[in-house]
């Protein structure tokens, strides 16, 4: 097991990623004394950034606590032990779900209603019933600050809400949902997977890429639309993080917050 730490510890992850995680987490007391966590991996850059942050994270911090990784089958014939032999390289805990999501899909999904928000559902459903099970008191997504910005701009002009991702919220089964990694930039956590070079379960592994259906388009806009917006301010996401902590909720149209 020593020589497992030791391994986990040979992998080069950012000092940037692991100061933006401790101030995260330091903030929004994210994880604590005793808690007992699983994570949510699927193998994609995100999550394998997750997993090892926070086996760094557990030889730092002045207080214990427990991890497990947890990686879904959707029910296609995926092939991902691979990933149970990285974490069993790394010494991280790691468990293998199989599930029948893709057949449900195929049965339940409503036309014309969005395959990746029933998808998402269902793998959520998933997780909280083994953390629950499991005598877990919290579950770790690998979202992260691109994640939350284009879920804002989604909501605001998709949906008529102003609404993101929070790095921490009680589920209405009293599971506590964490996102460690919710101030770090997408770029940083590809970056990190690259230069270790990790091998990485990217959208080949959707349900959505083995049926005909027409692929959402929102997130891929709002991606694209980001992304120019940063080439002409590249301090952009800086002002609009600071944006979500300075919310002025009396300067729009909801009469309950008025100044009157």
């Amino acid at each position: 097991m020593n020589e497992l730490k030791q391994n986990s510890q040979s992998l080069n992850i950012s000092k940037k990623i692991t100061k933006i995680v401790g101030n995260t987490n330091a903030t929004y007391n994210l994880i604590e004394e005793g808690d007992k966590v699983l994570v949510g991996f699927s193998g994609g850059k995100d999550s394998l950034t997750l997993i090892h942050t926070l086996k760094r994270m557990q030889g730092k911090v002045p207080f214990y606590f427990e991890f497990k990784a947890v990686t879904l089958t959707y029910g296609m014939g995926e092939q991902v032990e691979f990933l149970s032999n990285h974490c069993k390289e790394y010494g991280i805990s790691h468990e293998i779900i199989d599930t029948e999501i893709f057949d449900i899909s195929k049965e339940k999904i409503r036309e014309n209603s969005s395959f990746c928000s029933f998808v998402s559902r269902m793998r959520r459903g998933y997780l909280y019933s083994f953390a629950l099970d499991n005598g877990f008191n919290k579950l770790a997504l690998g979202h992260h600050l691109d994640d939350a910005m284009e879920s804002f701009f989604m909501n605001f002009f998709y949906n008529g809400s102003m609404r993101s991702m929070p790095p921490i919220y009680r589920a209405k089964n009293g599971l506590q949902v964490i996102r460690p990694l919710i101030f770090c930039r997408e770029k940083q956590l590809r970056s990190f997977a690259s230069q270790n070079d990790i091998r990485v379960i990217g959208d080949e592994a959707c349900p959505a890429m083995r049926m005909d259906i027409k692929m959402p388009h929102a997130r891929e806009n709002t991606k694209e639309l980001l992304a120019k917006l940063e080439e002409s301010n590249p301090d952009i996401f800086i002002s609009m993080k600071a944006a979500f902590s300075n919310l002025h909720t009396n300067t729009f149209f909801d009469k309950t917050k008025l100044d009157n």
